[in-house]
């Protein structure tokens, strides 16, 4: 990939949704404000590899932060992180190369290329996730020990705060998750400011193509009248887990987060069901007790007829799906990064079993 234009981003909306297992923000808010920006701009997003960015070049991730159940309902201003982008800038007196996606999965892999049409600035494809994650320490960057700090948050009403130092990742997520709070539940974050040399060496590569590739398969898939979960379930290395319908699902927003749990009954054996416990994001789903898949491999709730991407937000009773379990990037496997996303990490009392392969 070279640019993204108007007709690139139904796909990367449904690969993203995909890759968001659950969590990242509403694909479909945000792909119609990237729209948008692209007919006002009249020109395409620029993307380039993590490669092509000089070792001493200046970089950020962006994205939003707070929970996707208030970002559905409390609409973005939409110059939220440009202002962050900017004011960091200003403290830090250089200028911004280009713009990093903080995570690929959900409208957090969309806003980062309005904020580059709004920069003047290419977008970096890659991320630090390769799907989404609930917290500011569960990403490649902070794994791989980049300075957290400095960081910016900024609200719809022209607050911008900048953090100019910081004790760890972890504070980093529980200081930025309050002030998030305060600031209504949503804010445009940019973190973290890195090299072109740090960005090689810790990015997760090319998942913005990853995400458009999915969303071409989807579509395909559409055109030709076929169910597309087995289709998209093998481009990414993984398998369909499970069918059902939705019979249950307990959902509220607390600290920040959309907690809770669903059961989806299977179709075949009435008796059978699956249980998904998520925290934003799909974090583990089991059956008779049983883990069949866990954070970090990726699990996603796609609608059964055409694969369409279901977040948090928008779990109800009655939904036909397909469960999509997908292997996590190799990066996420390793002792380091499973010690921050790896199911103990979130409280399990139990250790994680990879799926065969990576998703790329």
């Amino acid at each position: 990939m070279n640019q993204v234009s108007l007709s690139d981003t139904q796909a990367i909306a449904i690969g993203a949704g995909i890759l968001g297992t659950g969590g990242g923000g509403s694909t479909y808010l945000n792909r119609l404000r990237l729209n948008n920006e692209l007919r006002l701009q009249g020109r395409p997003v620029t993307v380039i590899r993590a490669d092509d960015a000089p070792d001493d070049a200046l970089v950020c991730a962006v994205g939003g932060m707070g929970a996707p159940t208030v970002s559905n309902e409390k609409l973005q201003e939409g110059q939220e992180i440009k202002r962050a982008v900017r004011a960091l800038e200003d403290h830090l007196s250089q200028q911004i190369y280009a713009i990093v996606i903080g995570e690929i999965g959900g409208g957090n892999a969309l806003g980062p290329m309005i904020t580059a049409l709004q920069c003047g600035l290419p977008v970096v494809d890659g991320d630090g996730m390769g799907r989404a994650f609930p917290e500011l320490d569960m990403d490649t960057f902070m794994i791989g020990g980049l300075a957290p700090a400095p960081f910016a948050l900024a609200d719809a009403h022209g607050n911008v705060v900048i953090f100019e130092r910081i004790g760890s990742a972890k504070q980093a997520e529980e200081f930025a998750r309050s002030l998030t709070i305060e600031m209504g539940g949503s804010a445009g974050l940019v973190m973290p400011v890195m090299s072109g040399a740090e960005l090689k060496a810790t990015i997760i590569r090319d998942t913005l193509s990853l995400a458009k590739r999915i969303g071409e398969t989807v579509l395909d898939c559409r055109a030709r009248s076929i169910e597309p979960a087995e289709s998209v379930a093998e481009l990414c290395n993984g398998k369909v887990l499970f069918t059902g319908k939705i019979v249950d699902v307990e959902r509220r927003t607390v600290q920040g987060f959309a907690r809770g749990r669903l059961v989806i009954s299977g179709f075949e054996k009435f008796e059978h069901q699956l249980e998904i416990e998520f925290q934003n994001e799909n974090l583990i789903a089991r059956s008779n007790g049983n883990a069949l898949c866990a954070v970090p491999d990726l699990i996603t709730l796609v609608t059964l007829e055409d694969c369409e991407p279901i977040g948090a937000e928008s779990l109800r009773y009655g939904l036909r799906v397909a469960v999509l379990a997908m292997p996590a990037p190799k990066e996420l496997k390793t002792p380091e990064a499973l010690a921050v996303v790896g199911p103990r990490a979130f409280g399990y009392d139990l250790d994680f079993r990879p799926l065969p392969g990576d998703l790329l």
